[in-house]
């Protein structure tokens, strides 16, 4: 997040004296402030999302921020995609292919809605067409709790299903309109509804699971990759400042 801060910086055209720095008074992940962008580290899954995101979503209320935007970004397994890919999320869905997000409070289970803003989903497609060697799709994304079982992976500690059992699953996403696999679009997309944020969650593939679950892509391409995302979110900013 802090090489994302300096990218749309200079993007941006901003003062060399305002170099981002980390702000978070915390080790529990960075904040970085680019102008008009804050951005934030979340961790790994959905618990640290949450945590990230409250405290974020607390913070923005007390700073009487308007109008904001947030954007999930990064890696992800792929679905019948070639890799490299670039998924804009119409929906985040949990392991059964459902758009919503549960929790367990007070002891009661509680769903939320995990749809996202559709609009901003259409923008993302128009800023992407415009760019040359990107290749992006519009699907929903489906989090898993976890990175092995739960994502039908044959590489962990443990498996108790075939190879026949983890494809007859993704192909079932596949066939429901899921396009690619994380950890966090989940918790995300269901907070910032709640919250009345537009959300939206743009992440590149590495590998199509449908194909296998290791990532062998030469380092340096893995590299390019995953600035695909960074590089569409500065055009998307970008655009919406008037920045050309």
């Amino acid at each position: 997040m802090g090489k994302f801060a300096r990218y749309i910086h200079q993007e941006l055209g901003l003062s060399e004296s305002e170099e981002p720095k980390d702000l978070a008074d915390t080790d529990r992940y960075g904040m970085f402030k680019a102008g008009p962008v804050l951005s934030v580290s979340h961790g790994m899954g959905m618990p640290s999302m949450s945590i990230m995101l409250n405290e974020l979503l607390k913070l923005l209320y007390h700073a009487r921020c308007s109008n904001v935007v947030m954007f999930r970004m990064g890696t992800s397994g792929g679905l019948g995609l070639e890799p490299g890919t670039v998924v804009i999320s119409k929906a985040a869905v949990d392991a059964c292919f459902r758009p919503r997000y549960t929790q367990i409070v007070l002891g009661q289970e509680i769903s939320r809605p995990t749809e996202l803003d559709q609009g901003l989903v259409d923008e993302l497609l128009h800023v992407a067409a415009q760019e040359e060697g990107l290749t992006a799709v519009a699907g929903n994304t489906m989090c898993a709790n976890g990175f092995y079982e739960e994502q039908g992976r044959l590489d962990g500690a443990f498996c108790d299903y075939t190879e026949q059992d983890k494809l007859q699953y993704l192909q079932k996403g596949r066939d429901a309109g899921v396009r690619n696999l994380e950890m966090e679009s989940l918790c995300f997309a269901a907070l910032c509804k709640k919250a009345g944020v537009k959300a939206g969650v743009v992440c590149v593939t590495l590998v199509d699971r449908l194909r296998g679950d290791q990532v062998t892509t030469p380092h340096d391409t893995l590299k390019e990759w995953e600035l695909r995302p960074q590089k569409l979110l500065a055009k998307f900013i970008s655009s919406r400042l008037g920045i050309k």
